[in-house]
């Protein structure tokens, strides 16, 4: 690397470091420690392990060649493996000939169909420990990483190390202060009924609409609790996927089912396209999907109003579905905050009741499939959710 382009490397180094420093959404964050590594080094793919406390191994936490729910599968040891004699000792490692190491955990390749040549690890060290390893495969060409590669791995780990610990703090500290606030309105609801209810010139009739409050302030209690614990399993990047192949087609309907009087009550038309798509997923995640979806497509519309649910073909690999809305649409200003936890639409927010998280919960769930969601919408003409999820290979 001559002078020039020695400069512009460095340069390039601090432009990613100053963007994993601004970036507090933990996949979105592993995904781009992995593609800077990628780029870095000039190699084929990365990986990102990271340690599990559970079971004390480590596991993949993104790889730009292993699919979500293949790193589920995959157990990488501390005792015999090259990630693991990283992560222990605390140092990089270049090897040049995978195979003729005494550490090599061929069972990786086997399951994911790559053949790993040539391999750089450096640890991911905070000020207080070693929390994973960066792993760099296959320099292109067939070249052998360099000493510069080293420097440059382990100056990007240092850098991602920082920003995932700062990304759990913020990603911990914020969640716990927006759970609080948002049970601080059932719970201060329950506490006015508890004390009305107990007042003897109530009338009868008067307390039976309280205990119908009370009811309902604890089934969303209850709906906050299961959402809370939903989200925190997917934020945590260990959500355990169950993927089998299944015919969209039966979902679909299946999902529409389970809606079919909430929408029948507000006149709604839930409209299919025939799809002969098979899916390769967690079946029971997509559901989830696809009825937060449906849900918000029927609270959002208007009376009499119509859905429009389709699957189409987005490449070789990925299937693409959409559930399209007559309803009031949403403005641009707001269509970049729908994914967020608790964010509703200021202008909407009496039009219908929630916990605010079920687009957030969708978005980790597709993403987890190494799939994408995303929303087209105009302001009084409706709106339309996309995602997409792998096909099967059949």
């Amino acid at each position: 690397m001559n002078q020039s382009e020695l400069i512009e490397h460095y340069k390039r180094i601090i432009e990613i470091s100053q963007q994993l420093g601004s970036t507090y959404d933990h996949m979105s964050l592993l995904k781009q420690i992995v593609d800077a590594a990628t780029e870095l080094t000039h190699a084929e793919a990365a990986s990102i392990l990271l340690k599990d406390e559970a079971t004390g191994n480590l596991h993949f936490a993104m790889s730009s060649n292993i699919r979500p729910h293949e790193m589920e599968e995959i157990v990488v040891p501390l005792e015999g493996s090259i990630a693991g004699w990283i992560f222990t000792h605390g140092e990089p490692r270049v090897i040049g000939d995978t195979t003729s190491d005494d550490n090599w955990y061929g069972g990786i390749d086997n399951k994911i169909s790559f053949s790993t040549r040539s391999l750089l690890g450096v640890p991911m060290r905070t000020h207080k420990e070693v929390i994973g390893v960066v792993q760099a495969v296959n320099k292109r060409n067939n070249e052998y990483f360099s000493d510069d590669d080293v420097i440059t791995l382990r100056t990007l780990a240092s850098q991602a190390a920082m920003a995932i610990e700062n990304a759990r703090m913020f990603r911990q500290s914020d969640f716990i202060a927006e759970m609080v606030h948002e049970l601080r309105n059932p719970l201060a609801a329950l506490k006015a009924s508890i004390s009305l209810i107990q007042r003897p010139e109530v009338p009868p009739s008067k307390k039976d609409d309280i205990m119908k409050t009370m009811i309902g302030e604890t089934d969303r209690l209850i709906d906050l609790t299961n959402d809370f614990l939903n989200i925190a399993r997917l934020e945590s990047g260990r959500v355990s996927l169950d993927v089998e192949p299944f015919r969209v087609q039966s979902l679909i309907i299946e999902s529409a089912e389970v809606i079919e009087q909430q929408a029948s009550e507000k006149g709604v038309t839930i409209n299919i396209t025939d799809a002969n798509d098979t899916a390769d997923a967690d079946r029971g995640r997509i559901k989830q999907v696809l009825l937060n979806l449906l849900t918000n497509a029927i609270k959002y519309n208007r009376r009499d109003g119509d859905i429009f649910v389709d699957v189409q073909s987005a490449s070789d690999e990925m299937l693409e579905f959409s559930v399209r809305d007559t309803g009031y649409g949403i403005s641009r200003e707001h269509q970049k905050h729908m994914f967020q936890k608790f964010y509703r639409v200021p202008s909407l927010e009496d039009t219908a009741k929630g916990t605010g998280l079920g687009l957030a919960i969708s978005k980790n769930i597709v993403e987890a499939h190494g799939g994408r969601i995303w929303l087209e919408s105009e302001v009084g003409h409706g709106s339309t959710f996309y995602f997409t999820i792998p096909k099967a290979d059949i």
